[in-house]
């Protein structure tokens, strides 16, 4: 399984980085808006500090209006994944850039028969997002088991991305489904390096270090 880190911030990814953590980075405008800089400036950034995919997401909603954007979004360095929303006109635009060469994520995935129709569009990456179907009261991993066994049946390229992950079990329940990739906020990285009765048992060697004698 790889990591991807969700977030646009250049400290947090050199902060991931160092340790290991991230094998792509994934943006969208809600968190190139929190850096106050300008789309290119911080997809640049990011992708001299990160050899993996970055996803760079379009806002255009035409399909030739998509093509023209992702075709400069991709221009801004050579591991750009160009991120465009899930509908008819993306879809069109994927089959055309897919045809280039060009690499794609189709973003905001919530049903299996989306992430089918972009697979077979010639799409990437799919990226769909189970915080936001728990929250609506639907098990957001489900979605993901379906979207793995489909993409497995008919032998897709497409890598599935499971996005808008909230806490360590989004995690652990789709490395058991076996999917390529999770996409995690630097918060929820932490998470997974920590447990209380690992720092429980190492303050208690320390402690007992302490009475060996240090002749």
């Amino acid at each position: 399984m790889k990591f991807f880190i969700d977030t646009a911030d250049i400290d947090e990814i050199r902060e991931a980085n160092k340790k290991g953590w991230v094998d792509g980075v994934t943006t969208n405008p809600t968190l190139i808006a929190k850096t106050g800089r300008s789309f290119n400036e911080v997809i640049t950034d990011i992708c001299h500090e990160v050899k993996g995919p970055v996803s760079a997401e379009i806002v255009s909603l035409e399909s030739d209006k998509m093509y023209k954007e992702a075709h400069q979004v991709a221009k801004l360095a050579d591991n750009v994944v160009v991120k465009i929303p899930m509908c008819e006109e993306g879809l069109m635009t994927v089959r055309r850039l897919s045809a280039e060469g060009i690499k794609t994520n189709v973003t905001l995935i919530f049903s299996p028969m989306q992430a089918l129709l972009a697979a077979k569009a010639g799409a990437t990456m799919v990226s769909p997002f189970v915080g936001r179907l728990d929250d609506v009261s639907t098990e957001g991993i489900s979605l993901i088991g379906q979207m793995h066994q489909i993409f497995e049946n008919y032998q897709f390229d497409t890598e599935v991305i499971v996005a808008s992950v909230r806490h360590p079990i989004h995690i652990l329940e789709s490395a058991l489904i076996g999917v390529d990739i999770v996409t995690i906020p630097y918060k929820v990285m932490k998470q997974l390096a920590h447990h209380p009765l690992t720092e429980k048992g190492i303050e208690q060697f320390l402690r007992d270090w302490e009475k060996v004698p240090h002749a």
